[in-house]
């Protein structure tokens, strides 16, 4: 009987040794085995790009046609800090550095949607096309109010 509990236990370990996506964390007095889903590059030919151009950022998101994001960039992640971050020039590297990201999705062909009035805006189309994706349409979703709320007073100087 010891052989055979020898003989269990030396497969167990070998199982155990074997899952590599396995990780243990002990809470308490129970310990609990944690499976991490790696996740898989699916082909996605045909997607999305959402541009926010604001005064002091510029964001770029990529996501498919079903709108589940594949990567987002913003001007922060870039290096950029302070200004510099509404700059045409930052609106460029981000957009380069979105297009990276999305390489193994297999992205093609875009729609990009434009929101805010930032200086990032038109630099950041023109940088998609430059980086290799068929834009196929541009629209602006920018908010306009239509007389909702009440304007602040002026500032007095």
């Amino acid at each position: 009987m010891t052989e055979k509990n020898k003989l269990q236990n030396t497969e167990e370990a070998k199982v155990a040794n074997t899952t590599s996506n396995v990780s243990d964390s002990v809470v308490g007095d129970l310990s609990v085995k944690k499976f991490r889903k790696s996740k898989k590059k699916r082909a996605v030919r045909r997607g999305n790009v959402y541009i926010k151009a604001t005064y002091n950022n510029t964001i770029v998101n990529l996501s498919d046609m079903n709108g589940n994001m594949l990567s987002i960039v913003t001007a922060g992640q870039c290096g950029f800090k302070g200004p510099k971050k509404a700059t045409p020039y930052a609106a460029g590297v981000i957009v380069r550095t979105a297009v990276e990201k999305v390489k193994d999705y297999g992205l093609k062909e875009v729609a990009v949607f434009v929101k805010g009035i930032g200086a990032g805006r038109e630099a950041a189309v023109r940088a998609l096309n430059a980086n290799g994706l068929a834009v196929i349409s541009i629209k602006d979703v920018t908010a306009i109010p239509h007389n909702g709320c009440r304007k602040r007073k002026p500032r007095r100087v």
